[in-house]
C-alpha cells in the first residue's frame, strides 16, 4: 500500500486506502472497519464523507476513471499524429495489461458487483463506454475504414489480455497483445489517398 502521509485530507486518505485494499483483497474482502483503521481515521469520519460502503466504492472507481482521463491527455500531448497516437495507445495498454497482475479495477468491480442498481455500476458503465468512444474517435482520426469495429476489437483484445495476465501470467497471450493489436490496426486502417498531383 502506498504511503498516504499525514497531510492528506481524511477523504483522500480513505479513497486511496480503500482503492488499494480493494485491489489487493477484492471489494467484498474488505470491511469499513479495516479501511478506516488503515486510513488512520474512524468509521464515523468515513461515513461522514461517504454515506455507505457502496458510495465509497463508487468514489474509488470515479477516482480511477479520472486517472485514465489524465492518461488520454498525456497520450495526445505525446503523439500529435493520430496514427502514432493509436500505436502509442497500444503500448500504454500493453503496459497496463501485462504489468498489473490484478487487472482493471473497474472490470473487477463489475464482476464483484452484479447488482445493476449498485451506485458503482453506473460509474463502471460510463467509464467503459467513454474509453471505447474515445478509442473509436482516435481510430477514425487515424484513418480506420470502420472505426467502431476497430475500437471494439481493440477493447476486447485489451480486456482479454488483462484476464489472461491474471490467469496464466505475463508470458501467456497477454505477452502478445502488442503484436496482435498492431496486426489488427494494419488490417483495418484505410490506406490514405496520395496527396500528390496525378
Amino acid at each position: 500500500m502506498q504511503d498516504l502521509g499525514s497531510k492528506a485530507r481524511p477523504r483522500e486518505r480513505i479513497v486511496d486506502t480503500a482503492r488499494d485494499l480493494f485491489r489487493k483483497h477484492g471489494i467484498k474482502g474488505v470491511g469499513v472497519d479495516t479501511i478506516a483503521e488503515a486510513a488512520g481515521t474512524n468509521k464515523m469520519t468515513l461515513y461522514r464523507h461517504f454515506g455507505s460502503k457502496d458510495e465509497l466504492i463508487a468514489a474509488c472507481l470515479r477516482d480511477q476513471a479520472q486517472r485514465a482521463g489524465t492518461r488520454w491527455a498525456e497520450l495526445e500531448a505525446a503523439y500529435p499524429d493520430p496514427r502514432a497516437r493509436l500505436h502509442g495507445w497500444v503500448r500504454i495498454a500493453a503496459e497496463l495489461a501485462c504489468g498489473e497482475n490484478r487487472g482493471c479495477d473497474l472490470a473487477n468491480a463489475a464482476i464483484e458487483l452484479p447488482d445493476e442498481d449498485h451506485p458503482a455500476r453506473r460509474v463502471i458503465e460510463e467509464f467503459k463506454r467513454t474509453q471505447r468512444d474515445r478509442l473509436a474517435t482516435l481510430c477514425k482520426a487515424a484513418g480506420a475504414t470502420d472505426a467502431d469495429t476497430l475500437a471494439d476489437s481493440l477493447s476486447l483484445l485489451l480486456e482479454g489480455a488483462r484476464v489472461s495476465r491474471q490467469s496464466v501470467g505475463p508470458d501467456g497471450p497477454c505477452g502478445r497483445f502488442v503484436r496482435a493489436a498492431d496486426m489488427l490496426i494494419a488490417t483495418l486502417l484505410a490506406t490514405r489517398p496520395s496527396t500528390e498531383a496525378s
